[in-house]
């Protein structure tokens, strides 16, 4: 792909060119603005056998499973309201026989993203999760999920796990340009390392703004515009998760999920009434506010509450003046590398 394309296309095009079945899919956004739009369009596309990475999976793993898109689960946490009795898809899910899942700590959860995103194939972590059943309860990664070596250096036996490089990253942020220059602020977490540890990256964001905004906030760049494969522009494509700067959390919705979910019969009737029944994001905004009225998420809306401007100022932006000379040497490149190759120092 070209760096410099216009990677802008509809939620639609993006997960039908780049998730495929039987992906490892990753959930990049960690308990708060999660892709839900981009969920929603893999349900309606009906993708199939993914291995899922959540690291905190709640509405948006629910509903992959309800829509029967994942095979395998690799998380830290999921909603499993109510335990083993309780209600919930994960849980009816592990009950049915139809779902794997491997449980880590955040921390090791972590380790392995950051290994994927370095290039490492794996990565040392603690050694205290050795006496949990998180190491010694095993499911579809066997002995995979952890190794003991013995460090090069000192001899001593290291706990590891391996590298994470998921096939494709769903990602939600505040905005991003037309290239891909994705910008994200507020609660971090995993959301970097879950992007660029994997192989190609899908970005929904609020808006998409033009690139000397991008340019004049860098400090907020988590993915740069190269790794990216598309930009999908969804305003409350979060929602009912928050957005920092956009809109909180609507827990009202949040909760009349919840409820639905409890029970298959429950959970398929919300499906197809919000995800299935709504062709997209737009169609959804106008479902919600048809049912509920348009003041209710006018109440979420943020307040604006700007950060002090950061000073990005410098005397100059290049070694070479506005003439082409080099501000130190005083010559042009070309004189540069006549000299050099009078000195013999200019090689082919």
């Amino acid at each position: 792909m070209n760096h410099n394309e216009n990677k802008v296309m509809n939620a639609q095009e993006a997960i039908a060119r780049f998730v495929h079945d039987g992906d490892q899919l990753i959930i990049g956004n960690y308990t708060v603005g999660t892709c839900i739009e981009l969920v929603f369009e893999i349900c309606r596309q009906g993708k199939r056998g993914f291995t899922l990475y959540s690291q905190s999976g709640i509405m948006d793993v629910e509903m992959l499973i309800n829509a029967r898109c994942v095979d395998r689960l690799v998380t830290t946490y999921v909603m499993r309201s109510g335990g083993k009795k309780g209600g919930g898809a994960v849980e009816r899910a592990l009950q049915a026989g139809t779902l794997e899942m491997e449980d880590y700590t955040n921390f090791n959860y972590n380790a392995r993203l950051m290994a994927g995103m370095h290039g490492f194939s794996f990565i040392p972590v603690l050694e205290g999760v050795m006496a949990t059943d998180l190491f010694r309860k095993r499911g579809f990664m066997g002995e995979d999920k952890y190794r003991v070596i013995p460090c090069p250096y000192t001899g001593k036996q290291v706990l590891t796990v391996p590298a994470a490089n998921p096939d494709v990253c769903i990602i939600h942020v505040q905005r991003a340009d037309k290239l891909g220059n994705a910008q994200y602020w507020g609660s971090m977490g995993s959301v970097a390392a879950a992007a660029l540890c994997s192989k190609r990256i899908i970005v929904s964001c609020e808006e998409i703004v033009e690139h000397d905004i991008i340019q004049s906030s860098p400090h907020f760049t988590i993915i740069p515009a190269f790794r990216v494969d598309a930009v999908v522009q969804v305003p409350w494509g979060a929602h009912p998760t928050e957005v920092l700067g956009y809109y909180n959390s609507d827990r009202f919705f949040y909760g009349m999920f919840t409820q639905a979910n409890a029970t298959a019969d429950g959970a398929k009737a919300w499906m197809d009434e919000w995800v299935y029944g709504c062709p997209d994001r737009e169609a959804y905004i106008d479902h919600y506010s048809a049912r509920y009225g348009i003041g209710m998420m006018d109440k979420l809306r943020a307040k604006a509450y700007y950060s002090a401007p950061a000073n990005y100022g410098a005397a100059f932006t290049s070694v070479w003046d506005e003439t082409g000379h080099n501000r130190v040497l005083g010559l042009t490149l070309e004189q540069i590398e006549t000299v050099m190759a009078e000195r013999g120092m200019l090689y082919e």
